[in-house]
């Protein structure tokens, strides 16, 4: 049996793991097919791309951050042309803004007595001395990671509840695509996607992605909901299934594995061949990478 893991991070985004290293633990979890999707980034594909062993698939891809209506909105998305302008443009953007947000929050860390260096989370985003770098995406679990070093957090999580959540002390709101406009994007630039964990919307009221908003993105060429995540009870995963099978849209399971951040669980969550198949096949902008 093919096992297909089509979510995945690593260090260039808010995974523990370099690139090379998360397709050592692909190997190690016997996966056949594995998706490396960092934040509104590709800056790892080609690091992975150069570690992978034969009888391994790659298949290049990003995690699209978007919101609606206040809440948040994420996109899985595969084989796009990174180079397409449309694409680019936004990405460069959402980079831009989440450096920016983030130098705002430990400004409002500083400001509570919370001792955290802006050096410090460059440092462990990878990110150098240039925050606004096209590679490595700064996000909040960076800015977690030194909140726990600097004492004021327990864990990652206790950190996000205590200063870095929505509504907390230290939060600070960033730009965002809108999704409908986010799957045209990725269309255009000859990619397909999937809707990421449905059922855990930040900010949205009952917290998962309302029924109508995910009805416009498969209209505008959404091509899969994850509705086998990690973090959906069994109930959460059928409705989303049929929500799938009711929008003739494939359904996607994935680990969404962050490496020691989330135990590193690849191939917790896996898709369906036949899915995968038929959520890859109108792809033009990439290739998949055969090791």
């Amino acid at each position: 049996m093919t096992r297909i893991d089509l979510h995945s991070h690593s260090s260039v985004s808010d995974g523990t793991d370099t690139p090379a290293e998360v397709v050592d633990h692909a190997v190690a979890a016997g996966l056949d097919v594995l998706a490396l999707t960092d934040h509104d980034t590709v800056g790892g594909i080609e690091e992975a791309a150069e570690h992978l062993p034969p009888g391994l698939t790659l298949v290049p891809g990003m995690e699209l951050s978007c919101a609606h209506a206040g809440s948040s909105v994420h996109l899985v998305s595969y084989l796009f042309d990174p180079g397409d302008p449309g694409l680019l443009a936004e990405l460069r953007r959402v980079r831009s803004d989440r450096a920016s947000r983030a130098r705002e929050m430990v400004g409002k860390l500083q400001a509570h007595g919370v001792e955290v260096e802006w050096e410090r989370v460059l440092e462990i985003a990878g990110a150098g001395k240039d925050e606004y770098a096209d590679a490595n995406t700064i996000g909040r679990p960076h800015l977690a990671r030194a909140i726990v070093e600097a004492g004021a957090a327990r864990d990652v999580q206790d950190a996000f509840d205590r200063w870095i959540g929505s509504g907390g002390p230290a939060y600070a709101s960033r730009y965002a695509i809108d999704p409908v406009r986010a799957v045209e994007l990725v269309r255009a630039a000859g990619g397909v996607c999937s809707l990421a964990h449905p059922g855990r919307a930040e900010g949205a009221l009952n917290g998962a992605v309302p029924p109508d908003l995910v009805e416009r993105m498969a209209e505008a060429g959404l091509g899969g909901i994850e509705a086998d995540h990690p973090s959906h009870k069994r109930r959460e995963a059928r409705y989303w299934r049929g929500v799938a099978d009711d929008l003739g849209v494939v359904v996607t399971g994935s680990s969404d594995d962050h490496g020691a951040l989330t135990g590193h669980r690849l191939g917790r969550c896996t898709t369906a061949p036949e899915a995968f198949e038929r959520l890859v096949g109108p792809a033009t902008g990439a290739s998949l990478i055969r090791g």
